[in-house]
């Protein structure tokens, strides 16, 4: 594709950005801030963005990413419960961010692969069947990632980063061909922001490790 076509894509997406696309970018980069600042906000705040994302994922025929986000929606309860608990002798959060060790990456890359194949063959069925428009290869990458970042978010682990960073970078281009062209300029903030997230926590876990 020229670039002038997928720049007049881009300025024809951002003009017909929908009210409801804009709140849940602005929620979205907001929760992500929040969670490289470590701070509870970060689930309440990202419920708002996950609700509105599995009706527009729904619509655009992203059944992975709908089910990615209904189970931000659970992750997000549990997480918040999660990072609620104080201790109650230091008064200070109870989880702390930590690094994985050798079987916690393994057990990761299980998760992973795991949910990549599920949702591969679940999104390769709905393809044949009545959506012809999905990408199956692509939404179960971004889907099975995301999966293993939320997972890892919720246990404060370093790791859900790069999780994130490798989802961020797999939906600019997934939600830019569906037309969700802000929603593909969220992702390309977030993906700067999981970086700054990834720096930010491991110097945090390096710092409760020492």
């Amino acid at each position: 594709m020229e670039l002038s076509l997928v720049f007049d894509q881009f300025v024809t997406g951002i003009q017909q950005t929908s009210l409801l696309e804009f709140v849940a970018v602005c929620a979205g980069i907001a929760s992500v801030w929040f969670s490289r600042k470590e701070n509870i906000l970060v689930y309440p705040i990202g419920l708002i963005n996950t609700t509105i994302y599995i009706y527009l994922s729904l619509k655009g025929q992203l059944y992975g990413e709908a089910s990615v986000n209904l189970y931000y929606t659970v992750v997000s309860i549990y997480g918040w419960v999660w990072w609620s608990k104080i201790n109650q002798n230091t008064q200070e959060a109870q989880l702390k961010i930590t690094l994985s060790n050798s079987r916690e990456r393994i057990q990761q890359w299980g998760f992973f692969a795991s949910f990549y194949v599920l949702i591969f063959v679940a999104l390769t069925w709905l393809k044949e069947s009545f959506a012809p428009e999905a990408i199956p290869w692509a939404d179960a990458f971004a889907s099975a990632t995301a999966y293993t970042g939320m997972w890892l978010m919720a246990r404060k682990k370093v790791a859900s980063w790069y999780w994130w960073i490798a989802t961020n970078i797999a939906s600019i281009p997934l939600y830019f061909v569906k037309g969700y062209v802000f929603t593909s300029v969220q992702f390309l903030v977030l993906l700067i922001l999981a970086i700054a997230g990834l720096i930010s926590w491991h110097k945090k876990a390096q710092h409760e490790w020492h």
